[in-house]
């Protein structure tokens, strides 16, 4: 086994040109962590938020890029039992998964399904922890209701548009153009709504018979901070996860008094172990089943090799992406299973 593992960091903010390939030492496995050759690591908006200098790492953490990994398991630190050497694995990570070796918290890894490739694992674990959380546990999302997905052509918005469907809402999502509206569609959205084209209040209203959506996903914020007030339903929950345009906004309160409105927001990055533990419990017993039936996979919009770690941001910062950006770390993670 290599002493050394090439890992990617920003020594300082900027664009995708920041990223760096540097050597590292081989990291060692804790109490209760598994030790991990990557195969895939997923890309997400959280990366290039750390990259220009807005989202550090939490304390402790280390500075290397990633928040989600597929790999397989080759050594155990004290304690940890759950998996043997040569399991394959998908979890989520503080840090550290850009990169060929990464330890990983048992508790919160997943096993990875036959018949799932590595590719679609690394693109798993920080959108479907973050749907999860937010859209069916905060916002306590119920067959029967509606859902409207901001950016419904993002990772977290193609991840929410599987998952809502597969237990039985109706899903309206807002995108950005006739294209991505029409691949929302293709996942199953019932309903899209090119925001550059309409009002996303009227239209989502539309798309409910004139109830609102009861249940609102936003990773927007700005003036859709309010707008989401007006849209949704009487009863209805709104789950904030991100300010693309901004945390501020001029709001009327009164809406969200005379709708009985839930406001909620979270973030993931940060939450404690044992937190996440208890989320990938939840998925094992509830989304595992399906990835392992083929339903609700993950959209793989494009894939990278690790030397053109810069090339997968320059992607993602062009926005024009559909559903996951994942980097690879050897050609075998295309195979799909063992």
């Amino acid at each position: 086994m290599n002493a050394t593992s090439r890992a990617v960091i920003a020594p300082e903010p900027g664009g995708p040109d920041a990223l760096r390939i540097v050597e590292r030492p081989m990291p060692v496995p804790g109490e209760g962590q598994v030790l991990v050759r990557v195969a895939a690591a997923g890309i997400n908006r959280p990366d290039v938020m750390q990259r220009e200098g807005r989202y550090p790492p939490p304390p402790g953490a280390s500075d290397v890029f990633g928040l989600e990994l597929a790999g397989t398991v080759e050594a155990l630190g004290p304690g940890a039992s759950r998996f043997q050497r040569g399991a394959r694995v998908m979890a989520l990570v503080h840090s550290g998964a850009y990169a060929e070796w990464a330890v990983i918290d048992e508790s919160v890894a997943l096993p990875v399904p036959d018949g799932l490739s590595m590719v679609e694992a690394g693109a798993i674990p920080e959108t479907y922890f973050t749907v999860w959380s937010n859209v069916f546990e905060r916002a306590r999302l119920e067959a029967g209701e509606s859902l409207l997905i901001h950016g419904g052509s993002s990772g977290i918005g193609t991840t929410a548009i599987l998952l809502a469907k597969a237990f039985g809402a109706r899903v309206v999502v807002t995108a950005g153009s006739p294209e991505k509206c029409a691949a929302c569609r293709a996942l199953g959205a019932d309903a899209a709504i090119d925001y550059r084209q309409e009002d996303f209040v009227a239209a989502a209203r539309a798309a409910t018979d004139g109830r609102g959506p009861d249940v609102i996903l936003d990773m927007v914020g700005g003036s859709y901070i309010a707008r989401n007030l007006e849209a949704v339903a009487l009863d209805g929950r709104i789950a904030q996860i991100a300010f693309q345009h901004g945390s501020r906004a001029e709001i009327d309160f009164l809406p969200l008094m005379m709708k009985r409105v839930t406001l909620t927001g979270s973030t993931l990055r940060a939450r404690p172990v044992a937190m996440k533990a208890r989320l990938a419990a939840a998925l094992a017993e509830k989304v595992l089943p399906l990835l392992a039936a083929g339903r609700a996979r993950p959209p793989i919009d494009s894939v990278f090799p690790f030397a053109k770690v810069a090339e997968a941001h320059a992607r993602m910062d062009a926005g024009a992406h559909v559903g996951k950006i994942v980097l690879v770390m050897r050609d075998e993670t295309q195979e799909t299973g063992r």
